[in-house]
């Protein structure tokens, strides 16, 4: 897979376990056109068409960063027109990376920063390392966050934390990033990967259908009020009750055996 890429290192790491590596590590993993293209090309089949994959785990090449923001250098010299164009691309793929029927855990390595702490944002849930960087500083260069960031900060911290953050343009660490409950985990740095991929493979070992509609269940049930959550719910519930996988469950806890899910 990670052939048909230039930014992007797509590999099975484990069965049905997808890592896409940002791979750019000479500009620290900075988001360009062609990257953003290319997210887009990968995730946004995964809404309706996930076919056999369970997980994905989103990380950056190198040790110095998750993915630095949108390169600045290529955005020289832009046009409005051009802009506006190649941020349409941006927020496809972040949408797409939100939509995604697959969990989708970003393992953040080193800095994220822009674009890049959207990118993590966008994911279901982030793990970080230790040495990580957060910011979002967009408003000190004239312009303010635009790929989910005003939506998923908030939702992920609060609001008034959010606005500190989002309207000063500060960093923060890991561990604050995780006290404000932006982050799930802090790790060592060279554990951060590998904890992240361990959480993708156990995510993989349960029933696909399930892990999708409680995702499903999760996400836009927060949209709205308790009760259109709780109707949500009930719906995605009973979308298991006809399924093999249902049956097979409860049959292999009964036989006291590890169950073997297949997706129907």
């Amino acid at each position: 897979m990670s052939s048909r890429y230039e930014t992007l290192l797509v590999d099975e790491v484990s069965p049905r376990v997808m890592q896409v590596t940002l791979n750019r590590p000479h500009v620290r993993n900075a988001l360009n056109t062609q990257m953003g293209r290319e997210l887009r090309e990968l995730f946004l089949p995964l809404k309706f068409t996930p076919g056999d994959w369970r997980g994905i785990v989103v990380t950056g090449s190198g040790v110095q960063a998750f993915c630095s923001g949108g390169d600045l250098k290529e955005r020289r010299g832009m046009s409005d027109h051009d802009w506006r164009l190649q941020h349409a691309i941006f927020e496809e793929a972040y949408y797409a990376i939100m939509d995604c029927t697959v969990p989708v855990i970003a393992a953040v390595n080193g800095a994220a920063y822009a674009g890049g702490c959207e990118l993590a944002l966008a994911c279901d849930f982030i793990y970080a390392s230790a040495e990580a960087r957060f910011a979002l500083t967009e408003v000190t260069l004239g312009i303010m966050p635009g790929a989910g960031g005003t939506q998923n900060l908030p939702r992920a911290m609060g609001e008034r934390r959010a606005k500190e953050i989002i309207l000063s343009g500060t960093p923060f660490s890991a561990q604050q990033a995780f006290d404000w409950g932006m982050v799930n985990a802090v790790h060592a740095p060279h554990e951060v990967l590998p904890a992240a991929l361990a959480t993708a493979a156990k995510i993989a070992s349960n029933a696909p259908i399930s892990v999708q509609q409680a995702k499903k269940a999760i996400h836009y049930g927060l949209q709205g009020d308790l009760r259109s959550g709780l109707v949500l719910e009930v719906q995605a519930y009973e979308r298991m009750i006809p399924t093999e996988d249902r049956r097979e469950g409860i049959a292999a806890f009964n036989e006291k055996r590890p169950p073997k899910f297949v997706g129907r």
